[in-house]
């Protein structure tokens, strides 16, 4: 379950992290009466589930009250990738100085957690990734140790943050660990004038397998706004569009986060990120693949994954049974690489779909896709 901006920045500041103090509202009126207790001046935020809300002018400083009156009326009536904004957070401008990316997530492939860090925050943090790989840092967590003072010192020390940072990473830990989280980022983490370290924007999935012992989230609605999230979250998978044309598949976050990125320095644009899990069944595989072939923003599909738990001839399986049941008219690019891959490749080569292409590497796999999506 995915929280509003407004929901996460309650979890850090209840677990020792800063944040700007806030309201939400879904009224002018109420924006122009919570500026004028924050000091008159105040970011007006979008409240959407989805990133991007600022390049599409979901967040917007108003410099007084009134401003902030027009501002969210203004906001209030937008539309963000398919979410409409149905309340917006006023927030206390703070003076930054330097801002950071800083973030946990499940890999669920390896078993484990990836903490990803990089001194370069905020809104560019994607184009980072994708232009300047070496910017951005992924330290393996091991869920068992967690993230102790010196595990957190050793991932400063890789993405070049400041010494203090440490301690905001290590009460992030605690949000994720305490609240059943499979993510947990803060872009950007910024530092201040003043010399603070302040949590300006944040983002926490919760996992709904957890929800019996999280009693504060019973009451909350489970929603999507977007037809095929809501599709995706009918079959249990974990999808979240974005504003590409190559559809992403992958088992296991870190891999698919990975195969975002080689995608973006390919010179195309991630459509979704789609993690099947480590146990990506045959059934998996193909309600995967039948809901991102139902995006028309999507112009090829690349299939990254890596055998384990499920060998890679069940996954080509899938493949086998999504193009009977599903009809592409769009090509898929499939990497098949560990358990079994050699009889998955196999099981494709037989099927011999015209739409099917195979490659041996990520980065073939991602080129190609790339290629194809600007091509087809």
């Amino acid at each position: 379950m995915d929280l509003y901006e407004h929901q996460a920045r309650q979890l850090f500041a209840e677990h020792g992290l800063l944040v700007p103090p806030a309201e939400v509202t879904d009224s002018p009126g109420g924006a122009r009466d919570i500026a004028r207790r924050l000091g008159g001046r105040a970011v007006v935020k979008a409240q959407v589930k989805t990133g991007g809300r600022g390049k599409a002018g979901g967040v917007r400083l108003a410099e007084d009250p009134e401003a902030a009156e027009r501002t969210a009326r203004e906001i209030l009536s937008m539309t963000i990738k398919g979410h409409p904004v149905r309340t917006v957070m006023l927030a206390r401008p703070v003076d930054i100085e330097a801002e950071f990316y800083v973030s946990y997530v499940l890999d669920r492939a390896a078993g484990r957690f990836l903490a990803i860090a990089s001194a370069e925050g905020g809104t560019e943090i994607e184009e980072v990734a994708a232009t300047r790989p070496e910017a951005v840092t992924r330290v393996p967590v091991d869920p068992a140790e967690g993230v102790t003072p010196e595990k957190a010192a050793e991932i400063v020390r890789a993405a070049g943050l400041p010494p203090r940072t440490a301690d905001v990473l290590v009460r992030l830990w605690q949000v994720l660990v305490r609240e059943d989280a499979l993510l947990v980022e803060v872009n950007p983490l910024v530092r201040t004038a003043q010399g603070q370290l302040v949590a300006l924007d944040g983002k926490v999935t919760l996992d709904g397998n957890a929800r019996y012992r999280q009693a504060r989230w019973d009451g909350q609605e489970t929603t999507h706004e977007d037809p095929l999230e809501a599709a995706a979250a009918a079959k249990g998978l974990n999808y979240v569009k974005l504003d590409g044309e190559v559809g992403v598949i992958g088992n296991g976050a870190g891999l698919v986060m990975a195969t975002l990125d080689v995608v973006a320095g390919s010179g195309a644009r991630p459509a979704n990120f789609l993690d099947i899990g480590g146990g990506a069944s045959a059934r998996i595989m193909s309600d995967g693949l039948s809901v991102v072939l139902s995006d028309p923003g999507v112009r090829s599909v690349l299939v990254n994954v890596f055998g384990g738990i499920t060998a890679c001839d069940a996954v080509a399986d899938g493949i086998v049974r999504a193009l009977d049941a599903v009809r592409p008219t769009k090509p898929i690019v499939v990497r098949l690489d560990g358990n079994n891959a050699a009889r998955g490749r196999a099981v494709l080569g037989d099927r011999a779909h015209p739409l099917v292409h195979q490659a041996a590497t990520m980065d073939a796999a991602a080129r190609l896709a790339a290629r194809l999506a600007h091509t087809s």
